[in-house]
């Protein structure tokens, strides 16, 4: 199946296009592509991101108490100055990279996982799956997001997930932070790669959905501990 086939797949014919993924996998030209999207992404949103940023910093009292003046100054007029189109670039190198560690650590711990059920199954197709399940995720949902961020100037408030259901709670507040796990697009691609991941453990659809989706479980539950870990620097 060639990448024009996978790609039109994976949104209408998910079942039989993730079977073929994960008996074949093919995914060098998928990740290129999907690492283009990222890329794009994170340069246009950066500095909506970077002005996030500085103005939850800013006058924070219990930041600043906690780094000492002089440190919070100086943090501060560096975050001031790096806000150039060098920022950019930057912004997209660090997160195609940060994909990619992502992937692979994601492919890793599902491949532990299912040797829970299955002695099938081997490393580089679940790599493939998960390329290719995020053609939801990275490329439609990032150009919703994308496109939400540049018209509402703002990258925390802006959200695919459950926080939208509570557009005026802040980003920092525990509701907004567990409700943003239930993002979309991410629910959608799980979906995906719970196809693929039956096809290649060889066990039920049913078995690949409930492992899929306790990885998502195991993601979101990392997601709210590092989201309440940066919180503290800031409530």
């Amino acid at each position: 199946m060639n990448l024009a086939g996978r790609l039109q797949g994976a949104y209408f014919s998910p079942a039989p296009t993730f079977k073929t993924i994960a008996e074949r996998p093919k995914w060098v030209d998928a990740l290129i592509i999907v690492l283009i999207f990222v890329a794009v992404a994170a340069y246009l949103t950066a500095p909506v991101a970077s002005q996030d940023s500085l103005k939850a910093m800013k006058d924070n009292p219990k930041l600043q108490e906690k780094m000492g003046q002089e440190r919070y100054d100086k943090m501060i007029q560096n975050m001031e100055a790096g806000q150039t189109s060098g920022a950019q670039v930057r912004a997209a190198a660090f997160g195609s990279v940060l994909f990619i560690i992502g992937l692979f650590i994601s492919a890793l711990v599902i491949l532990v996982m299912g040797r829970l059920v299955s002695t099938e199954g081997a490393f580089m197709p679940i790599v493939a799956v998960l390329v290719h399940a995020n053609f939801v995720d990275k490329i439609l949902g990032g150009i919703v997001r994308t496109a939400l961020v540049l018209a509402r100037q703002s990258v925390f408030q802006t959200s695919t997930s459950l926080a939208i259901l509570a557009p005026k709670i802040e980003f920092t507040s525990v509701p907004y932070i567990v409700l943003g796990q239930f993002d979309f697009f991410q629910i959608w691609m799980f979906g995906l790669v719970g196809y693929g991941l039956a096809a290649l453990f060889k066990v039920t659809v049913r078995k690949g959905m409930v492992l899929s989706y306790t990885f998502w479980l195991l993601k979101a539950l990392v997601n709210i501990g590092l989201a309440f870990f940066w919180r503290s620097f800031l409530v």
